[in-house]
């Protein structure tokens, strides 16, 4: 199953939650990207990231060494001069002790004004908990975070950071009239042709509830071969099969 950001590389209406992005990334102040897997969070925060240089962004963020590392090569990458005492290379960060690691990671980020973005949380555990307090007292780095949802399953131990409602910005599903020109633009986008291509994308828009995720999804499955049959689409199969191999955890 392809990943949303795979089948929707454009983005589509959302100027103003770009827009609310890029303000809450200026202010340098902690805040909680949240809404439904598929929603586009990643594809819109990274749309605005190219404007704040010094943002370490973290991709994975599934434990406290992977977060680490990734902030270590965001440190180099950015010449901070901590790091690259500490890294001869890129590949040198990888024979670290994550204590290591850590130690050159907190001094490196007392010696600029950095923010920390950490997407796709997995339900963060106390050490990666402590490990974030420690940045945010110690290092003065604010630190924010893209989850599915504002709440404990999704943010773990992190949830009492981002606990007060200015703290959080959702990001929602399209509203019917969106998503149809949403659905449409992205049919064409992928040179997308059928004799039943009204009724499939009435489908789309019933199957999806206006997650820009699953719309791309859809489409992109409608190219498949095993869902044609000359030139028309076979949807019943290919719902099934959509229902069968949606993971919400991959499609953030």
């Amino acid at each position: 199953m392809p990943r949303d950001h795979e089948v929707s590389e454009f983005i589509f209406d959302r100027a103003e939650e770009r827009q609310g992005i890029r303000q809450r990334l200026a202010k340098r102040l902690p805040f909680l990207i949240h809404g439904p897997a598929g929603v586009g969070k990643s594809l819109l925060l990274r749309s605005v990231l190219a404007e704040f240089p010094s943002i370490l962004y973290c991709e994975d963020s599934a434990t406290t060494h992977v977060m680490l590392r990734s902030l270590a090569h965001n440190l180099l990458r950015l010449k901070n001069p901590r790091a690259q005492t500490a890294f001869r290379n890129e590949e040198a960060i990888k024979t670290k002790s994550p204590i290591s690691l850590k130690g050159i990671v907190m001094d490196a980020l007392n010696q600029g004004e950095y923010s920390v973005v950490l997407d796709h949380l997995k339900r963060p555990s106390y050490s990666f908990a402590a490990a974030v307090r420690e940045m945010m007292g110690w290092g003065s780095t604010p630190v924010s975070a893209v989850a599915r949802s504002g709440h404990m399953e999704d943010t773990g131990f992190l949830q009492r950071y981002y606990s007060d409602r200015s703290e959080k910005y959702e990001i929602q599903d399209f509203n019917a009239s969106v998503a149809e020109q949403f659905a449409r633009e992205t049919a064409t986008r992928a040179g997308l042709s059928a004799s039943n291509m009204s009724d499939f994308l009435d489908k789309v828009l019933e199957f999806s509830d206006g997650n820009p995720g699953k719309i791309g999804v859809l489409i992109k499955m409608a190219s498949f071969p095993k869902y044609r049959s000359d030139d028309h689409i076979k949807i019943t199969p290919l719902y099934i099969d959509f229902r069968m191999n949606w993971n919400p955890i991959r499609a953030r």
